[in-house]
């Protein structure tokens, strides 16, 4: 018996679908984008991106035409062509779908459709040889092979109304994660142990099996924690904190190191319902931790007050970076804030949504302040070599200021297993 669309909802009153509206806005939103950069339009093939504006991320292509241009929006689909159209939206669809052409007549059948210059394409997210491919294909149009990538990251910055429902859905399933840590946990513990017991909550509850990054070379595990020493040890990944990994191969995040009474146990979960991420940390502790730890615990609270009031006064993120760095420093953090020298990283909180490592940063460079519909994960932390400690929230900026989608102060800053 053939399959049906019937067999992709999941379950009988639940539509997991992009909403057409959505597709449409998006569409429409990166359009008006192309005309303002004077460009006649854009192909996408990143996978994050084809699920963004076309509702799936079938092996595809997608034309999307500037504002003004008499060519329409359409998705041409190697496979799975059917799997492609129910996913648009059937019947309801804002963009045709067809069937992808032999690579050699795309150039004709995009012209047929009112395409005569080159697209843009999304260069720094595609293989060189990729690009190049599909730049020769495409040669008898006229203009040059631009990269398109800014403007597509720029309108998926600002989250609309469904986008912040799903990243709200996502923190709901992150608390129970974060419960499933602080039922478990115990001395003798492995951190990779405790990292299955959140991410077996996450997997169950639809997580799709993988955290998208931009950054290349950059990828990242779902569940981090990191006891004692593991926390004090840098990897390649460009954040705080590092951890030993399992093996070489994987060499950041949780390992086989066994929880201590007294040691500072960082956990640092993610989950993505339906694609969209948010990211929280909270502190563990076999008994007590010493006062020293929790008084630079104190000091991470602070650090995070003070950039999240000087995003709610609209100050730049540049600026929000500067005071919380400056307030580390005078704390004494300075050898310590975000890594331990020479592999500190310098950002205070990153944008968060189909990827982990979205913009605007909280870092020098971002000289704007946040927009309404942004959503950013602010996690100040300091590094020594006896362990690591600090907090981290997803936060939304709002008409009205800054709130927090995930936990905030529902689940506390330390979690203290045995007391």
């Amino acid at each position: 018996m053939a399959w049906s669309t019937s067999d992709l909802f999941e379950s009988k009153d639940v539509d997991s679908r992009v909403p057409v509206t959505e597709l449409e806005s998006r569409q429409l939103r990166l359009s008006k984008e192309l005309r303002k950069a004077g460009y006649d339009g854009a192909l996408i093939h990143n996978p994050i991106d084809l699920y963004y504006f076309c509702g799936g991320r079938q092996d595809s292509t997608m034309f999307i035409p500037a504002e003004g241009s008499e060519a329409t929006s359409i998705q041409y689909v190697r496979r799975s062509l059917s799997r492609a159209k129910f996913e648009a939206g059937d019947d309801d669809s804002i963009h045709e779908v067809v069937k992808f052409p032999r690579l050699s007549e795309l150039s004709s059948d995009l012209k047929s459709r009112g395409v005569n210059r080159l697209p843009s394409m999304q260069l720094s997210n595609v293989p060189y040889s990729f690009a190049k491919r599909f730049q020769k294909s495409l040669s008898n149009l006229d203009g040059e092979l631009i990269d398109c990538n800014n403007l597509v990251h720029k309108i998926r910055e600002i989250k609309s109304k469904w986008e912040i429902e799903q990243m709200r859905n996502s923190a709901e399933i992150q608390l129970e994660m974060f419960d499933s840590v602080a039922a478990l946990g115990c001395e003798g513990i492995t951190e990779l142990e405790l990292t299955a017991s959140a991410e077996a909550i996450s997997r169950a509850a639809g997580f799709g099996g993988t955290i998208a990054m931009r950054r290349y070379p950059m990828q990242c595990n779902r569940g981090v924690v990191v006891a004692g020493r593991s926390g004090g040890i840098p990897s390649f990944f460009d954040a705080a904190i590092g951890g030993t990994g399992s093996y070489s191969g994987s060499g950041m995040g949780s390992g086989f190191r066994k929880i201590k009474q007294g040691e500072p146990v960082l956990v640092d979960l993610l989950h993505a319902h339906r694609g969209y991420i948010v990211d929280m940390t909270r502190m563990f502790v076999v008994g007590r931790l010493s006062k020293e730890w929790i008084e630079r615990l104190d000091d991470m609270q602070t650090i995070k007050e003070v950039v999240v009031d000087a995003l709610d006064q609209r100050k730049t993120c540049t600026d929000a970076w500067n005071e919380g760095y400056e307030l580390a420093c005078e704390l004494g953090y300075s050898e310590h804030l975000m890594g331990m020298k020479p592999d500190q990283s310098r950002f205070l909180g990153h944008g968060v949504g189909l990827e982990l490592d979205e913009s605007p940063v909280i870092a020098t460079g971002f000289d704007r302040p946040l927009n309404a519909g942004n959503t950013i994960a602010i996690e100040p932390k300091v590094i020594y070599q006896e362990g690591s400690i600090g907090t981290e929230d997803t936060w939304l900026m709002t008409e009205s200021g800054m709130e927090p989608i995930t936990a905030g102060a529902a689940f506390p800053w330390i979690f203290e297993w045995g007391n």
